[in-house]
């Protein structure tokens, strides 16, 4: 076996244990630690896509050499690597963005905590992106949840504790129906690993035996996943949860979490029921509904709203509802869409949120609408960047978000019943979102209209803040990159989904 099959485990492995290492570390060795594992994690998973894009085929990693039913995989193709690799990016870029406010935000004693969520959440999400075996995927969907619930109540105010509980409710609302799907399909199938599960359900599919008990762990499992992903209308906890935790926080949380449980649904599709037998029920008109739903309320929602944090957690509503809606086509071409609707949103969702960080402390920490007049002045380079990220949203030729919008819509032509709704749905939501999001850059390129600058008010410059600046930088090439290059990336979204059927 060649050596560098070995990295998936490794990758996984290296996040797990430097969450204990950085425990009896003091709060800037545990940072070091945790930039220098995501960075090592990163650098295994590009070696990763390399490898599996030059040899033109998956391959699966048996963890202590038993074969199944005994056995657990790892298992590695195009798809995978590429999420990884992307994933890691995202997290370096978040906790660059965010440096300056968790120094200021989190106790001094309690710093080295954060790197321990972060490291875990690091370790759940690659493994979720790499495991081969279903209940593998619960146990670090778990440890995903408990991670990100650490994130947001590490600030230790009334509004974060709140925010934290919310969230951990509908987490274990979504984890519950996720783990009594896993249980109907293993009594159906007798196996856990994903490519044993699935030859077990083609057979019975091909006999027409069990099939309303199949459908009802299908069912399960699709809710489960989407009430811990914040499709609406199990939304409600996501707002709290994005807008009052640390800047780090809720870049992760909105551009990662949440997308390693669809990426999770995605294996479930494909490499564990079989995706021509998911287009083929009803599970899958459902999640096109509530996809549609989540475009319009998500976005509807986020117009009403006057904090731009909060207004930013909103407009996530609105995106994962993009991906269900693309899921919902049923389609390869749709979950093509989905796919690099997710890559897209994380990049510019992150943006985003590091961008109002210094929207808002260019305005004494004040993050209504009505404070931030003249901020992007105050603050060139986050003004900018908030620019960037909203044209992104809207849909703007140039951005990545356009891209997506138009994969959306070339997926839907041709559709029998599904076109008509896609395409409206795209246009209206297109046309909300460019309101509230113009109306913030509006906002924030309005000049002020006192002389002085109110108190707290303050001109900040890229030498200040070298960390954020350089995050924004990276974040606005790569919105610029995924949307006037994507080729590539859809290529290899392409062969992924190849390898997994």
């Amino acid at each position: 076996m060649e050596f560098i099959r070995n990295f998936p485990f490794f990758s996984i492995v290296l996040s797990l244990f430097s969450g204990p290492l950085s425990s009896i570390l003091g709060g800037k060795w545990a940072k070091r630690v945790n930039g220098a594992v995501i960075v090592l994690c990163g650098l295994m998973s590009c070696a990763v896509l390399w490898y599996v894009c030059r040899t033109g085929e998956a391959f699966v990693y048996t963890m202590g050499h038993f074969p199944a039913p005994w056995g657990n995989e790892i298992r590695a193709g195009v798809l995978e690597a590429l999420m990884a690799a992307f994933f890691c990016v995202i997290m370096l870029l978040c906790m660059l963005g965010g440096s300056r406010e968790r120094e200021a935000e989190i106790q001094s004693s309690k710093q080295n905590l954060y790197y321990i969520m972060v490291d875990l959440l690091l370790c759940s999400l690659l493994a979720l992106l790499y495991t081969n075996d279903l209940f593998t995927a619960y146990v670090f969907v778990e440890i995903n949840t408990i991670s990100a619930c650490g994130l947001i109540m590490i600030r230790q105010n009334g509004h974060t504790f709140e925010a934290a509980t919310r969230y951990m409710i509908m987490s274990l609302l979504g984890s519950g129906l996720l783990l009594l799907g896993l249980c109907f399909l293993y009594d159906l199938t007798g196996h856990l690993l994903m490519s044993n599960i699935q030859e077990a359900v083609r057979a019975l599919a091909a006999q027409g035996q069990y099939q309303t008990p199949l459908l009802v762990a299908i069912c399960l499992m699709s809710v489960g996943l989407a009430i811990k992903s914040a499709l609406f209308p199990f939304h409600t906890w996501l707002p709290d949860a994005y807008g009052y935790s640390t800047v780090s926080s809720a870049a992760i949380l909105s551009s990662l979490v949440s997308k390693g449980y669809i990426f999770l649904l995605v294996k479930i599709f494909y490499r564990v029921i079989g995706f021509d037998i998911i287009s083929g029920s009803k599970v899958i008109h459902v999640l096109f509904v509530f996809g549609i739903a989540g475009m319009i309320m998500g976005s509807v929602d986020a117009i009403r709203e006057s904090d731009i944090r909060r207004m930013i957690a909103y407009s996530s509503v609105a995106q994962i509802g993009y991906i269900y809606m693309g899921f919902g086509l049923g389609t390869a071409a749709g979950v093509i869409a989905s796919i690099y609707h997710v890559i897209c949103h994380a990049s510019t969702k992150s943006l985003l949120f590091v961008a109002a960080s210094g929207i808002t402390q260019a305005s004494g920490g004040r993050s209504n609408f009505m404070d931030l007049d003249g901020a992007g002045y105050r603050d060139k380079l986050a003004g900018v960047a908030f620019t960037v990220g909203s044209l992104s949203m809207v849909g703007v030729p140039m951005f990545a978000g356009f891209i997506s919008k138009l994969f959306f819509a070339q997926a839907a032509v041709g559709h029998t019943l599904k076109m008509l709704p896609t395409l409206i749905a795209l246009a209206v939501s297109t046309i909300l979102n460019t309101v509230y999001f113009m109306k913030t850059v509006i906002r924030i390129y309005t000049p002020l209209k006192a002389d002085a600058l109110p108190e707290g008010y303050e001109e900040i410059s890229v030498r200040r803040q070298p960390a954020k600046s350089a995050a924004m930088i990276l974040f606005i090439l790569l919105n610029l990159i995924l949307g006037l290059n994507s080729e590539p990336v859809i290529r290899l979204i392409e062969r992924g989904l190849e390898m997994f059927s």
